[in-house]
């Protein structure tokens, strides 16, 4: 019991000197600590508020950033009108670039009853720091921290007064884009600001259709050997652009060790994230031999506007006493500003008439009885903390970097960088980056305010110098250095064998028309393809194609070489090339010729017609000789030459062959409106009986798609082609109507069988493959309609393979040198077969398609013979000298009668005698006639 007294007693005279050391520490920093309530504390406005700083010294950034700071509040202290003469008491706590350190500090810190901490310049540190703070409700302001997962919803605390990396990743994002690079290695250090960086970059590739495809991770504080290690690695890697995101102490280490693997020179694109520029921005002059080892590298800076107080601090760096190096970098920059905004802040909190106070935390304190060397309990809250946090969040001030507010996610707006290229020795601005105008040779200041201009021609960037002082840009990917050729999977055909097949004397082991084509074109490309090829099938039937574009797909072959369709399913998961070879659906059916007789030339009108038209041969003939007979002599003669004539000349218009000249106004138009309806009838005839001796019939009832379709006959695909799920995914046919056929073989047998006799009505296929089936069974076989898709063949690649691009445009070349048509000439011969074929009705013409014709021509006929029977009367009845004599003698009634029957019996002969007379002989009498006329009137009565 006695023993247990005095170890208590012992205990308590330690507590008490400690607590008493404590104290007597803080007094001589001048740190008063109210642990009363807050209704005990002072109204009035506090004399002196303090303010702490998290940094590690000796680094590149703290080496910038504690001269700032110092500055800061140097100048804050001196301007009352600032915080209307309160003044700011700094602590600064150094945490060494530990972690562990780095937390000590921050409780070591948290116990001088700070209201707002400046820093940490470490996202790690940051993680751990956030936790102690969203407990005591101290606002964090961090001036380095750029980790993007720090933006989350568990740190309400921590407020960057930085740019986020998210952007800047965003930035790296869309220069891969800008140079046209699909994939990239990223090499960062392996904590939280390294992998949630990296992490961020590979989202931003994502956006762009580009990808991380190594991850390099090291250490920190990684030794010269680990890094020699890692970068001899991803050199023997096929992409040569790399991302480097690191810490600005050690960075310069990896391209010191680049430069002695040499690479550093032509091929290689390096870029940075702003770590980079904080180094040489911190070098006043810079040193020459990491100018040496940085030659064309690209890199981002944290963008600030160059007003006049950015000047002004520019000037005043010169005359801080503190300051360990001749120049600042641009954390130096967000550190003098994140005090100046604290400040702002703290001048509108305590104008509200805010108190500061502070209170013990429950959950701190030491309750289990137990000893413990943590003394939690000196850990005070902020009791305000809350109300400060709102009023930095909803404080807007511009300072050194420009406009300072937050937006919803608590990230500054108007987020930009600057771009650079190492060269020579110095930097240069190639050009800006902002999230709202993307990359530009304009600074971000000029858009803000104005509409913006999306477009992909808006975003340039000055010209580059590349390492390896070349202004080329670099291809960004070689073959892998590592011995290890590209995977190459050909399909292992069992039909068709002249497209791609397996040959045992070749070295390559493969031959066809596929292999020829890819042969050439990577011949025409500026490097060597190592390559090996690996057969996919059994031979014994045709493999699946979207198996084996799926195995490029899932990594097992680097690409695909051979008749693969280009179609959407697939372009989802592999890369295509530009086709090689036209191709698309079509359909083949059997056909058979129709069978001709003797009597085939009579097929093309049918009776009527026949009739019809003999009998208009016929009228017209005569028509015309009655309306030529007394003008022409042609028509004339005796009776029996008369009717030859008239058949002669009927006929012979059939063949424009006619030598009867007409020479009357009617005979010529009749003869002109029968030669044209002889004309038409002539080619119609002519049209009718080539089509009956040459049409050939469809066996089937299928014409085109829609017919397919519509029927229910069975249909036969090759095996392994994407037809079969075409068919039934998009035409929706039924899966029991198809039959999957190995080879031409099962093609021929298959349709000449028919749906009867198990066979099929019609076979879907891509061209290519119908022209050569069509070759093997010369023309037996036709294509109906047209062709239902429009596809391609193209080689497949794994996505964003570089290698597709550069063979598209050898292909492109093989094109337009006529390479490509001799290859194909040489495997692959075209079908000399009618690509169509129509299903044709032997149908006769009948006189429903030609009774206007003939209606016309009878017109034509009637009114000519009406005219001219009209005026033929007209003259006889002039020239009758009967009627005369009949007017000159009186007879009595009776004889008058007998008379009449007299002229009516001969009138009808006499009519026939005065046609039957020339049309000379007809005027001649009229003459004589006219002169006997007149003659008898003038003799005397």
């Amino acid at each position: 019991m006695k023993n247990y007294e005095a170890i208590m007693r012992t205990s308590l005279f330690f507590l008490i000197f400690g607590i008493w050391v404590m104290v007597v520490a803080m007094a001589d920093k001048g740190i008063t600590v109210n642990t009363s309530s807050p209704s005990s504390s002072s109204s009035r406005r506090p004399s002196v508020v303090n303010i702490g700083a998290l940094l590690t010294v000796n680094s590149v950034i703290g080496r910038s950033v504690k001269p700032a700071i110092i500055a800061a509040v140097d100048d804050i202290n001196s301007n009352p009108s600032i915080l209307g003469g309160t003044r700011l008491n700094l602590i600064l706590h150094d945490t060494n670039c530990s972690g562990f350190v780095g937390t000590i500090e921050a409780l070591e810190l948290m116990e001088k009853d700070v209201v707002a901490a400046i820093g940490p310049q470490s996202s790690t540190i940051a993680h751990v720091i956030s936790h102690v703070v969203n407990e005591l409700h101290v606002p964090l302001l961090s001036f380095g921290a750029t980790d993007p997962t720090l933006a989350a919803l568990q740190y309400p605390y921590f407020l960057r007064m930085t740019q986020n990396d998210y952007h800047q990743m965003a930035a790296i994002a869309d220069l891969v884009e800008y140079f046209e690079y699909k994939e990239v290695i990223a090499i960062f250090v392996d904590d939280d600001y390294g992998r949630n960086g990296i992490s961020s970059l590979g989202d931003s590739l994502a956006k762009k259709r580009a990808k991380i495809s190594y991850k390099a991770a090291f250490t920190p504080g990684a030794s010269e050997t680990d890094i020699n290690e890692l970068l001899t690695e991803v050199n023997l890697m096929e992409s040569r652009v790399y991302v480097v995101h690191v810490n600005p102490d050690s960075g310069l280490q990896i391209f010191s060790i680049a430069k002695k693997l040499n690479m550093m020179t032509s091929g290689y694109v390096w870029i940075t994230t702003d770590w980079l520029l904080a180094v040489l921005d911190s070098q006043e002059p810079p040193d020459p031999d990491a100018m040496r080892q940085l030659q064309g590298v690209l890199s981002l800076r944290q963008h600030t506007p160059n007003s006049n107080l950015k000047k002004s601090f520019v000037t005043k760096w010169k005359n801080i006493k503190e300051k360990e190096t001749n120049s600042f970098n641009s954390y130096a920059l967000y550190a003098y500003d994140s005090v100046f905004f604290l400040a702002r802040a703290l001048d509108t909190f305590l104008k509200s008439n805010e108190k500061i106070t502070f209170s013990s935390d429950p959950k701190l304190q030491n309750n289990s009885g137990s000893q413990s060397h943590l003394q939690l309990s000196a850990l005070h809250t902020f009791d305000q903390g809350q109300k400060l946090l709102e009023t930095l969040l909803s404080t807007n001030y511009t300072g050194l970097t420009g406009e300072i507010r937050f937006d919803q996610d608590k990230n500054l707006v108007h987020p930009a960088y600057d771009v650079l290229n190492i060269g020579g020795t110095g930097v240069r601005t190639i050009g800006y980056w902002s999230n709202y105008s993307g990359l530009s040779v304009n600074s971000p200041e000029s858009f803000y305010g104005k509409p913006l201009n999306s477009s992909t021609s808006a975003k340039r960037l000055y010209s580059v110098i590349w390492p390896g002082d070349t202004s080329v840009k670099p291809r960004g990917w070689v073959f892998p250095n590592n011995g290890k050729p590209l995977r190459i999977v050909v399909p292992y055909r069992h039909s068709y064998k002249e497209v791609v097949t397996k040959d045992v004397r070749s070295p390559e082991g493969v031959r066809g028309y596929s292999i020829d084509v890819f042969d050439a074109a990577v011949n025409l490309l500026p490097y060597p393809v190592p390559r090996k090829f690996i057969l996919y099938g059994d031979g014994v039937r045709n493999p699946s194609y979207s198996n084996l574009v799926a195995a490029v797909a899932e990594n097992t072959y680097d690409a695909a070489v051979g008749d693969v369709t280009i179609i959407t399913n697939r372009t989802r998961i592999v890369d295509f090339t530009q086709p090689y070879m036209e191709s698309g659906l079509v359909i083949v059916v059997p056909v058979k010729k129709s069978k001709t007789s003797p009597w085939a030339f009579l097929q093309p009108f049918t009776i009527e017609m026949w009739l019809v038209t003999g009998g208009f041969f016929l009228l017209v003939g005569f028509v015309v000789w009655i309306l030529e007979h007394r003008l022409n002599h042609e028509f004339r003669g005796p009776p029996s030459q008369q009717i030859i004539t008239i058949f002669w000349f009927s006929f012979s218009t059939m063949f424009f062959s006619h030598r009867e000249n007409t020479v009357s106004t009617l005979g010529r138009l009749v003869l002109l409106l029968w030669l044209f309806v002889v004309l038409i009838i002539n080619s119609s005839y002519t049209a009718s009986l080539t089509s009956i001796l040459t049409v050939q019939q469809l066996t089937s009832g299928i014409e085109g798609l829609d017919s397919m379709i519509a029927s229910n006959q069975p249909i036969g695909v090759q095996d392994g082609s994407f037809a079969y799920n075409y068919l039934i995914q998009e035409l929706n046919v039924a899966p029991s109507r198809i039959r999957s056929l190995k080879d031409s073989a099962d093609y021929l047998n298959a349709l000449r069988l028919g749906p009867k006799f198990g066979g099929v009505a019609a076979i879907v296929d891509e061209l290519p493959y119908i022209e050569l089936f069509m070759s093997y069974t010369k023309c037996e076989f036709k294509i109906v309609g047209q062709e239902f898709t429009k596809s391609g063949w193209g080689f497949a690649f794994q996505r964003d393979s570089p290698l597709a691009l550069d063979l598209s445009t050898a292909i492109l070349q093989l094109s337009e040198n006529g390479e490509l048509q001799r290859i194909h000439d040489k495997w692959l011969a075209s079908s000399t077969c009618s690509s169509k074929v129509a299903d044709v009705d032997i149908n006769s013409l009948s006189l429903s398609s030609f009774w206007g014709l003939f209606l016309i021509c009878g017109v034509a006929c009637f009114i000519s013979l009406s005219i001219y029977f009209c005026r033929v009367l007209c003259q006889y009845r002039r020239f009758n000298p009967n009627e005369e004599e009949l007017h000159e003698l009186p007879e009595p009634e009776s004889a008058r009668r007998s008379a009449r029957r007299t002229l009516r019996s001969t009138s009808f002969k006499d009519l026939i005698d005065f046609y039957d007379k020339k049309e000379a002989e007809i005027k001649e009498m009229l003459k004589r006639n006219r002169r006997q006329v007149n003659g008898h009137n003038d003799s005397p009565s």
